[in-house]
């Protein structure tokens, strides 16, 4: 008991300190967003500005587009949802969550991939909210409601947390396992499951419970309402479709008329699960800063087509490197394509009805990637990525504008 109270007195020690160490952060990036020159000259040999575009002949970088767009901002976004996954009901929760070491909850998978925070995964979301925040500016706003280290509004960063927040309760609520009599026959597996079903519950239910008292914050009934929307449609894409057991996403049968299949169903679950989060928070950031309809509606197109854009590079990932990530999502647009084009392969997906780990994964990759589904892919990227280019000519030339320039290029670098 003795050890356990020590080590909780340490956690919270830890947490408040790097809590603080967040805050020193944020206002000492504040204060040299003030001295842009003398900045540049250390951190860069090149003396190349924030926000340079991409030269035609010059290979786009993620990681230097991300650095360079988070400077523009202010701070790093990755710091938004820190102070919350660094508190002490979150501490406790990881010092919990060790013992799930070794066993198969996929709760380790997820809390893996916000840890690394690569351009594999999109905890920028809270980024990308900023940046066109500070691309379409605001109007009408007090004076002391606006960060003028970084040019944009305090209501518009909380909502960047928000976003964040959202999106990551989302991802750990999706880490739930699905129990059912006779699947885990052993009692140390079945206890390993549910013990990590608690805390994949109790976590993720504590940060969208902090993003709803955030949101409650801003005060607009307006922005509550199409940010709970978003909310709304995270949950329906639970439903769309064909699922296994385990609620994992099974290619649906294509009508005898399979033109537009692919396109129309793969868009109609990105949307529900990944776009619409992006867009309406663009869309509530600039109805913030005062903007009409208009204006929301293009910050609702970017944030859409660029989180399709993202989630087309995804779903290629896993199947154009040397070595193929097996397994991978059945759902992914170089599968749906090529259901389209010969929907044979379903004789293999189907048994994945049951499971999806009962599918030959290696199987379904050699027929995907003699296929059409790799190439149409690709051009579905750009053509989101195209759309989303083209709503970026609405807003004025910035740096905050030629930084989502450069992710969107570097996306097309994956």
């Amino acid at each position: 008991m003795a050890l356990n109270n020590s080590i909780s007195r340490v956690v919270r020690k830890s947490s408040a300190l790097s809590v603080k160490l967040c805050e020193k952060y944020s206002v000492l990036c504040s204060i040299n967003r003030n001295n842009f020159s003398s900045r540049l000259e250390i951190h860069d040999k090149n003396s190349r500005c924030y926000g340079t575009k991409v030269a035609a002949n010059q290979r786009p970088d993620w990681n230097r587009a991300v650095s360079e767009a988070e400077k523009i901002v202010g701070y790093p976004t990755s710091f938004l949802n820190l102070r919350w996954l660094l508190s002490d009901e979150i501490a406790n929760v990881a010092l919990h969550l060790r013992k799930l070491v070794g066993s198969n909850h996929p709760l380790l998978k997820t809390a893996k991939s916000l840890i690394y925070n690569g351009r594999n995964n999109m905890q920028a979301w809270g980024l990308i909210v900023l940046l066109i925040s500070k691309a379409a500016g605001h109007r009408n706003v007090d004076d002391m409601e606006e960060d003028k280290a970084a040019g944009v509004l305090h209501s518009q960063r909380a909502l960047a947390e928000v976003t964040e927040m959202i999106r990551t309760s989302h991802l750990v609520h999706k880490g739930l396992v699905n129990i059912q009599p006779g699947v885990y026959p052993e009692a140390a597996e079945l206890n390993d499951m549910m013990f990590g079903n608690k805390i994949a519950l109790l976590s993720g239910d504590y940060l969208l419970a902090n993003s709803s008292a955030e949101l409650a914050g801003l005060r607009n009934q307006n922005v509550v309402e199409l940010m709970s929307s978003a909310v709304r449609d995270l949950a329906e894409a639970e439903f769309v479709g064909r699922r296994d057991r385990q609620n994992n996403p099974v290619p649906p049968v294509p009508p005898p008329d399979r033109t537009g299949y692919a396109v129309r169903e793969w868009t109609l679950q990105n949307v529900l699960s990944a776009g619409a989060l992006l867009g309406k928070s663009c869309q509530g950031s600039l109805k913030l800063a005062g903007h009409n309809e208009e204006m929301q509606n293009y910050g609702y197109k970017f944030g859409k087509h660029l989180a399709l854009a993202w989630q087309a590079c995804l779903d290629l990932s896993p199947l154009i490197g040397k070595d193929p990530q097996i397994p991978f999502n059945l759902y992914s647009a170089p599968v749906m394509f090529h259901i389209e084009h010969d929907p044979s392969i379903l004789e293999e997906i189907d048994k994945g009805l049951e499971s999806v780990h009962n599918v030959d994964y290696a199987k379904v990759y050699d027929i995907v990637v003699k296929g059409p589904g790799i190439e149409l892919t690709k051009q579905l990227q750009k053509d989101h990525s195209q759309k989303a280019m083209d709503v970026l000519s609405v807003f004025q030339d910035s740096d905050a504008r030629t930084a989502l320039s450069n992710i969107i290029a570097a996306m097309g670098d994956f």
